[in-house]
């Protein structure tokens, strides 16, 4: 893929340029995460070290959408300037791909989502850090972009590496070549060693963990399925809240909703949860989820069976979001730990 640098100075006048088609969305710091906020004349470019606490899907699937509104012509998508998004990491760009499996690979393709995605321009950057709920790499997921993205940022010391991901991405800087400069083979070293360095850090933190090998995931899933008292024992402390579904950058599923609003009624599409109680309760009153447990199990069997058999890939890309999120602090780490377990014993 090409590259160029751009110099720290000159990143604002890229983002002014930029700005002029597309609205952008930069991570702001607040504590110790980043926010997405809109950009404006006096906002300067914060580089992210990690992911933002939301999840690229946020951008692309509301979590309650009008259908009414949209399929009558009243498209608010067309309103505004497509989305520009800074900073996402290759854990949001790697949950795309299920994203896209969903909503754009079926029998039926979703034209809201389609749509967006299409419009969209992902500026991508490498992590520099992490956080302690971060276990990318454990599942086999580089904590820096390889693909996936229009445009990718990589810190050096005075500017950026740019890399220019897909023919939007080239089609976007193409009048803005003035502000980039050939990057040097020093400057694309300094990028590797970096790159490297940080991979050396996050292993050794976690090999500290003890976690699951990604190989051995989907065996300790199909062979936890029938363990009750595993799923049971993790249940004990959660409150169906769904958090652990709405942050996590892979979940998806959704219902549709009709509501009477004054005489007319009106059809959303809205954000589901596999740990809601009625999320797979049928129209005779059965549900086949009808307790805690069977929920969890039903998450993980997803992420963990049915998306490696469908997908060839996890349906979780190790960004701990669900962990933070948690007000029962179940850790799906500590779950797949003792998944893991379970295997092992049999062998």
């Amino acid at each position: 893929m090409e590259t160029l640098y751009i110099k720290c100075e000159r990143v604002k006048n890229f983002l002014l340029e930029l700005s002029k088609s597309y609205r952008i969305f930069l991570p702001s710091p607040k504590d110790q995460d980043y926010f997405f906020t809109p950009f404006s004349n006096d906002k300067e470019f914060i580089f992210n070290q990690y992911r933002g606490v939301e999840p690229l899907k946020s951008f692309l699937t509301y979590a309650r959408e009008n259908l009414g509104e949209i399929f009558s012509g009243k498209d608010y998508i067309n309103k505004d300037k497509p989305l520009a998004i800074f900073g996402a990491k290759n854990c949001d760009l790697t949950s795309l791909r299920v994203q896209d499996f969903v909503f754009k690979e079926g029998i039926e393709i979703d034209p809201i989502y389609d749509r967006k995605r299409q419009n969209s321009l992902i500026v991508s950057s490498d992590c520099t850090s992490y956080k302690d709920v971060c276990f990318c790499l454990a599942l086999d997921i580089k904590p820096y972009p390889e693909s996936g993205f229009d445009l990718n940022l990589s810190v050096l010391n005075d500017g950026f590496v740019l890399e220019i991901g897909s023919q939007k991405g080239r089609d976007t800087i193409k009048n803005l070549r003035h502000l980039f400069i050939p990057t040097t083979s020093s400057q694309i070293s300094g990028r590797r060693l970096k790159r490297e360095n940080l991979i050396e850090k996050l292993k050794s933190y976690l090999s500290s963990l003890n976690l699951a090998p990604a190989g051995s995931l989907q065996a300790a899933a199909k062979n936890g399925y029938h363990n009750m008292e595993l799923w049971t024992g993790f249940m004990l402390t959660c409150v169906e809240c769904g958090a652990c579904n709405f942050i996590c950058p892979a979940c998806h599923c959704f219902l549709l909703e009709d509501r009477l609003r004054k005489n007319i009624c009106v059809r959303s599409k809205v954000w589901d949860s596999c740990l809601y109680l009625n999320y797979a309760k049928v129209a005779g009153g059965a549900n086949p989820l009808n307790t805690r447990a069977k929920r969890l199990r039903n998450r993980f069997m997803k992420k963990f069976d049915f998306f490696p058999d469908n997908l060839g890939m996890f349906g979780c890309t190790g960004c701990g979001r669900c962990i933070e999120a948690c007000p029962a602090k179940i850790d799906i780490r500590e779950v797949l730990k003792s998944l893991y377990s379970g295997l092992s014993a049999k062998v």
